[in-house]
């Protein structure tokens, strides 16, 4: 298997306003386009050839990786004049391909962190002979998630969409959005129209008697979907919790970039990246978070578990937990932002205007 397809083309409205400006696969997690693991990753895994579908903000991704040459891939585009869901973008971008029809191809999602063995899912869908097999994973409250229980020998049994009693979770096994498809399957999928692989596609072919093959690997996954799991996704991989060949430096407490100046007494933990040309001032402290290039942490602030974006403004002694700065905004002094709060990029807010405590 040298050959891969990366779905790319999502808005990221769950992620907003980090998307504002730039598609979720380029949102940087430690210090790199969180996209770049991914490819790093699956490079590693003997994959040469990688189509990207893109579609919202498509004209990013080329700039930034070329050919794909510095990464030791050789990279293609293809852009979706109008949003085509994951199947419709994968037959979308068939023509790319240049596996035989039954070679193996794998497919995988921009916004999925995991520690997934790769060459193993391989194996696996060639060992068992199957049409598709899928990355499963083991969540401890599987709602919010399609279910995909399979019988003792792994082969997939059903797909059921986000249940919603306990009557309907049969199972704690999840569709952890990553495939390999037999080349020729790929081409069965209707072209020019929107299609969903996990509502459409994969209940056909198993309507149909193919074979689908589901392999459960519960090393690390995470949907980076949302702010909080962003977050946290990028302490992990700094921190050496999630596996990735790209981040820019050693494993450990914090990722200082090059050009990024961290005052001697301030304290930075947990994993937190302090981007390009970004300032952490004297006295203040961050854990967990990330701060991307060119934003300023002022004296005495204290920034937990948040994101803050480009070029961003953290005021003295303002307090920020669980918080998103957008890009280009201002947060003045002696503000106190919690759990969930997103501020739009270019936004400005005064000194001592948001607080959740008393002013005493």
């Amino acid at each position: 298997m040298t050959e891969a397809i990366l779905l790319v083309g999502g808005k990221g409205t769950r992620l907003r306003p980090l998307t504002v400006h730039t598609p979720k696969p380029m949102v940087p997690a430690a210090g790199v386009p969180f996209l770049t693991h991914q490819l790093a990753r699956a490079r590693a895994a003997g994959v040469e050839h990688i189509v990207l579908a893109t579609s919202y903000l498509a004209e990013v991704f080329e700039p930034h990786f070329g050919d794909g040459s510095a990464l030791g891939l050789h990279l293609e585009y293809v852009t979706e004049k109008e949003p085509l869901g994951t199947g419709g973008a994968i037959r979308n971008v068939a023509e790319r391909l240049r596996s035989g029809p039954d070679e193996p191809v794998l497919i995988f999602n921009g916004d999925i962190l995991t520690g997934l063995d790769i060459p193993a899912l391989v194996d696996t869908h060639e060992s068992t002979g199957a049409d598709v097999s899928l990355h499963l994973t083991k969540v401890a409250d599987p709602r919010a998630y399609g279910l995909v229980p399979t019988d003792s020998t792994g082969r997939v049994l059903a797909f059921l969409e986000k249940p919603q009693t306990p009557e309907e979770i049969v199972t704690d096994q999840i569709n952890a959005g990553a495939y390999v498809f037999r080349r020729s399957v790929i081409d069965t999928i209707p072209a020019g129209r929107p299609v969903s692989v996990e509502r459409e596609t994969f209940p056909e072919l198993l309507a149909a008697g193919a074979h689908l093959q589901g392999m459960v690997d519960s090393t690390y996954w995470l949907d980076l979907g949302t702010p909080a799991a962003f977050v946290r996704g990028s302490a992990d991989l700094v921190m050496g919790r999630a596996p990735s060949p790209a981040v820019p430096g050693r494993r450990g407490d914090r990722l200082i970039l090059p050009t990024a100046r961290v005052a001697p007494d301030a304290k930075v933990t947990g994993g937190t990246v302090v981007g390009e040309g970004a300032f952490v001032a004297e006295g203040a402290r961050v854990t967990g978070s990330t701060i991307l290039p060119g934003a300023v942490i002022e004296p005495g602030a204290v920034v937990t578990d948040s994101l803050i974006g480009s070029r961003a403004r953290v005021g003295e002694r303002s307090v920020l937990t669980g918080a998103v700065v957008g890009d280009g905004a201002v947060v003045g002094a002696d503000n106190e932002l919690r759990e969930g709060v997103r501020v739009w990029c270019d936004a400005r807010i005064p000194a001592g205007a948001v607080r959740f405590s008393s002013d005493q």
